[in-house]
């Protein structure tokens, strides 16, 4: 990698501010004079990998800039007042967001460990940047791992998986996520990981023949029918195989091991398509999805539809328009190439107002001002597996496993929680206790005269926000 490598990539989307890229390059390059990775390279390769990464998300000059300069107020003479002075105050702040606390304000490092946890986490609240530096971070570095000790590689590999593979998750950066899932893998369960590896290639040459003559099928189908398009081949990642086989199934059963994805220039032409698939290919009933008009609570948005193609072949398709396509595999980070300009603003006003997670995230922060039961609490109720259940109109709502009818009142407003009597799930009615599954259907029956929530339901809940109303409703 060299400078010259990012300039081009920068240059293709924003041309006008690539002295400030120059500038910070040499700046630090300057502070990390005479530093070396394990690798023997000199240490810039690694802020320049990381702003290299970040040009291709089309990130903004500023957080292409904090990439390039995230490591000089942890490991150089450099200050925040100076990287504010010889840049701006938003590349300073960025900086700031990702540069971890110094072991110098802890007495162990068990202490410093949790509090740089909850930092890197709550960092998407102030600004989602320093999430996405710090994911472009920890990819390059997982990216490098093989120069680090076998015991540094588990242990980075473990934490990839319990922080960062959840945080590009809920931003919706499936492409980053998988990328840290199946490096994590490597390093976790090499064996294993070759195993997979090597079964998904024999697929992969035994599916071209399949999987050519759908993509030319389709292509004409979509051609004769005048709707834009661009088709892909994806096979699903070896840690999402892995995840699978885990839980018991078999490779057959994994029908959405070999997949198309269709993008087309509208919405209305996404539906189109299916109906043409389908009169070409028929589709497995039990296997369709409507991401599009029920999006995922990441906003990920898209048709799935599993067939039968050729050779016996199940093969999933997923259809979407172009935008749809980009948030797919960037997630937020996508909007640096939709809304150009104030992508920024975007992402932190959509975080707030249309992603679940942000609302849990900002409860569970104010709650405790322990780092170590905030880390834990996070985990157990964001990073964990989740379920997600309905609304009576249809919306969808994210739980932590485990969660109970008293957890999703909560979830949807104060008062109707805290005038619950008892709820109907499936069409059924249950104590407001009972616990929810995945894909539920939950209506929860009030009563303006009942006593309010009731002390033992305390033990019952499993979210940060309902034991805090109930406490607060109680008191």
């Amino acid at each position: 990698m060299i400078l010259e490598d990012l300039i081009k990539n920068v240059r293709l989307y924003d041309d006008a501010r690539i002295n400030d890229v120059i500038k910070a390059y040499e700046y630090a390059s300057e502070h990390h004079l005479g530093q070396y990775r394990q690798s023997g390279e000199p240490y810039i390769n690694h802020p320049l990998n990381v702003a290299y990464i970040l040009s291709e998300m089309h990130a903004d000059v500023d957080t292409i800039c904090a990439g390039l300069l995230h490591d000089t107020l942890e490991d150089t003479t450099a200050t925040k007042e100076d990287i504010a002075e010889n840049f701006n105050k938003t590349v300073a702040n960025l900086v700031e967001g990702v540069t971890k606390i110094s072991k110098l304000n802890f007495s162990s490092k068990e202490d410093q460990n949790v509090a740089n946890t909850r930092k890197i986490i709550t960092g998407i609240t102030e600004d989602v940047r320093i999430i996405i530096i710090k994911l472009a971070d920890r990819l390059h570095n997982m990216r490098t791992l093989q120069f680090k000790s076998e015991f540094k590689q588990k242990e980075n590999a473990m934490e990839t998986m319990d922080i960062f593979v959840p945080l590009a998750y809920y931003i919706g950066a499936y492409r980053i996520k998988s990328e840290l899932e199946d490096l994590s893998l490597q390093y976790l369960y090499p064996d294993k990981y070759k195993r997979i590896e090597e079964v998904k290639f024999k697929i992969e040459d035994d599916s071209q023949r399949c999987l050519q003559e759908m993509l030319q099928t389709i292509n004409e189908i979509m051609s004769n029918n005048d709707i834009p398009h661009e088709i892909k081949v994806r096979t699903k990642n070896i840690y999402g195989i892995y995840k699978r086989l885990e839980a018991g199934h078999k490779i057959a059963d994994i029908h959405d091991l070999l997949s198309l994805k269709i993008m087309v220039d509208s919405i209305a032409n996404c539906y189109q398509t299916l109906g043409l698939i389908h009169s070409k290919y028929h589709p497995i009933n039990d296997k369709f999805k409507d991401y599009i008009y029920n999006p995922k609570t990441n906003m990920y948005q898209s048709l799935h539809t599993t067939v039968f193609g050729s050779d016996d072949r199940l093969v999933q398709t997923q259809i979407r328009t172009f935008d749809m396509d980009k948030i797919a595999s960037f997630g937020l980070t996508a909007y640096w190439d939709i809304n150009r300009g104030n992508a920024r603003d975007i992402m932190q006003d959509d975080l707030k107002n249309k992603y679940q997670f942000f609302k849990s995230l900002v409860e569970i922060n104010s709650v405790f001002a322990d780092n170590q039961e905030f880390v834990r609490q996070v985990k157990a109720e964001l990073f964990a597996d989740k379920i997600y259940v309905y609304t009576t109109k249809g919306d969808i709502v994210e739980l932590p496993i485990g969660a109970t009818a008293i957890d999703f009142a909560y979830k949807i407003h104060t008062d109707l929680g805290n005038t619950m009597v008892s709820a109907v799930v499936n069409d059924r009615v249950v104590e407001p206790e009972c616990v929810l599954h995945n894909k539920d259907r939950v209506r929860i029956i009030t009563d303006i005269l009942s006593f309010g929530p009731r002390e033992e339901w305390l033990d019952k809940v499993q979210t940060t926000r309902a034991r805090r109303k109930i406490k607060e409703f109680r008191k």
